[in-house]
């Protein structure tokens, strides 16, 4: 479900900066969305939820292919046997302890998806942002240490849960180091600050996360990514409705 991959090779030992000049906007936003392409992911993961002085750990195996199809199967005691499946732009869970599969639409896709600072929408999210987007380049900041630029982002129809997202992308290696998303009355709304990158099949690849949902007091969501494998077929199965309630 998280699938911010980063397509820049790290073949060159010498660090060179990524535009020689000035992009423009729509070159950036199409950056942003080509790193995101991969064929298949499969990884191990945690969801480290901070809410109101508590701390929840939620462990979890994932597999997904595209920006189409995903299934999680959560392995923390507390939740284990609890599964979700994506599919072609619908959303199920199973329940272990209802034993029934429920499909996740209308104003329940709003609510947060297993007390975190996601919602089940968010997890739908899966469009290219230049095919929704009107992106302009607003400036050039110093965020997390790393000399960035800013791209504002406005939406091109009404239906869009975030009218407006602001995003920071690594001048040096095209790293999406911060995003944040905006209500239509200008408020904002959730925040989000890349963590930690790795080096996997050739390419930097984001593995630690956080968000923050700044309608929720004193609340964060850290999502840590282990043993990812790319682009290893994955079979027809895994994406089933049978998977789902076995």
């Amino acid at each position: 479900m998280l699938k911010k991959t980063f397509l820049f090779l790290m073949a060159i030992t010498i660090a060179v900066p990524m535009f020689a000049q000035t992009p423009s906007a729509a070159e950036l936003l199409r950056r942003v969305d080509n790193n995101e392409i991969y064929t298949t992911i499969e990884y191990e993961g945690d969801i480290i939820i901070e809410h109101g002085g508590r701390r929840f750990v939620k462990t979890m195996r994932a597999w997904a292919r595209g920006n189409t199809h995903s299934f999680i199967e959560f392995t923390n005691p507390e939740d284990r046997g609890t599964k979700y499946l994506r599919r072609d732009g619908r959303l199920f869970v199973y329940s272990p302890d209802t034993e029934e599969v429920m499909l996740i639409s209308g104003h329940m896709l709003r609510e947060s998806m297993m007390g975190s600072d996601m919602s089940y929408e968010d997890t739908l999210d899966n469009e290219t942002l230049s095919s929704r987007y009107d992106p302009v380049l607003t400036g050039s900041e110093v965020i997390n240490g790393r000399d960035s630029w800013v791209l504002t982002l406005t939406a091109r129809r009404r239906t869009e849960s975030y009218p407006t997202r602001k995003l920071w992308i690594d001048k040096e290696n095209g790293d999406l180091l911060r995003y944040e998303l905006f209500a239509l009355s200008g408020v904002k709304l959730k925040e989000y600050n890349l963590r930690r990158v790795e080096i996997i099949g050739g390419r930097r690849f984001p593995v630690e996360g956080e968000m923050r949902d700044l309608m929720r007091r004193d609340s964060r969501t850290i999502f840590v990514m282990r043993n990812v494998v790319l682009n290893r077929p994955i079979a027809d199965s895994v994406f089933s409705q049978r998977n789902l309630e076995r």
